[in-house]
């Protein structure tokens, strides 16, 4: 029996509708500018040519529901409302379809990021993981089985802050769809169950503050919440 130095971390683990048992998160992977708008409004332009990637630690999963304290070392902490692609089958150098294959659901998920850290780093041509790998910045509501949700395409998404609606659009405007999405990645990883990919932000994104509440929800899925507690001190 293996003896480890310390106490390992608990798996993270997301509920699934209808089901008592829950999807343990492997990893962790995430589309960059996978909408025009917010592309655009990022003062980008989507790459055509083939999608690109960040990925954040699975520590970083958290339920819809939580308070999170506003993290440390950062000023502009943003939200992105997201569709979160669960796989459950293995998949690599997958074809568009044998990606499609390997989803077992989909969720709703944010994104949260300190925005300032993604910025600066990405002026220096440096990696964005202090913008983006934070400390319960991947919430994930209960994830709703494929065959149980249908194609996607003409649903909407949308998230508010404080009964404000902020981000609107439909996953029709997703620029890379879910099977080319699993494909390309998996001819750089050995994709599997556990893996969770979010897939990009519609337009709309901002920051939040101690006291605020966010809310957001994708047709056909569960709807998703967070509130934002204070920093911690020292």
């Amino acid at each position: 029996m293996t003896r480890f130095l310390f106490e390992p971390p608990q798996v993270r683990a997301v509920p699934v509708v209808g089901e008592d048992a829950v999807y343990p998160v492997h990893r962790v992977f995430c589309v960059g500018r996978n909408y025009v708008e917010h592309a655009r409004e990022m003062g980008q332009e989507v790459d055509r040519e083939k999608p690109f990637y960040f990925t954040k630690s699975a520590l970083a999963v958290t339920a819809t529901g939580s308070t999170v304290p506003y993290p440390p070392g950062t000023d502009n902490f943003h939200y992105e409302m997201e569709l979160v692609v669960a796989l459950g089958a293995p998949a690599f150098r997958a074809t568009v379809e044998q990606g499609m294959a390997a989803v077992f659901g989909y969720a709703c998920g944010l994104d949260m990021t300190r925005r300032d850290l993604q910025l600066s780093e990405r002026a220096k041509q440096r990696p964005w993981d202090l913008g983006k790998d934070v400390e319960n910045s991947a919430v994930v509501a209960p994830i709703t089985k494929a065959a149980e949700f249908g194609a996607v395409g003409p649903q909407r998404i949308w998230l508010s802050l404080n009964g404000t609606v902020k981000q609107d659009a439909t996953l029709d405007d997703l620029v890379w769809k879910v099977g080319e999405i699993v494909s390309h990645l998996s001819h750089f990883y050995h994709l599997g169950a556990g893996d969770l990919i979010f897939t990009g932000t519609p337009a709309g994104v901002g920051p939040v503050v101690a006291g605020d509440a966010i809310e957001g929800g994708i047709d056909g899925l569960t709807e998703i919440a967070l509130a934002i507690g204070p920093a911690e001190q020292a």
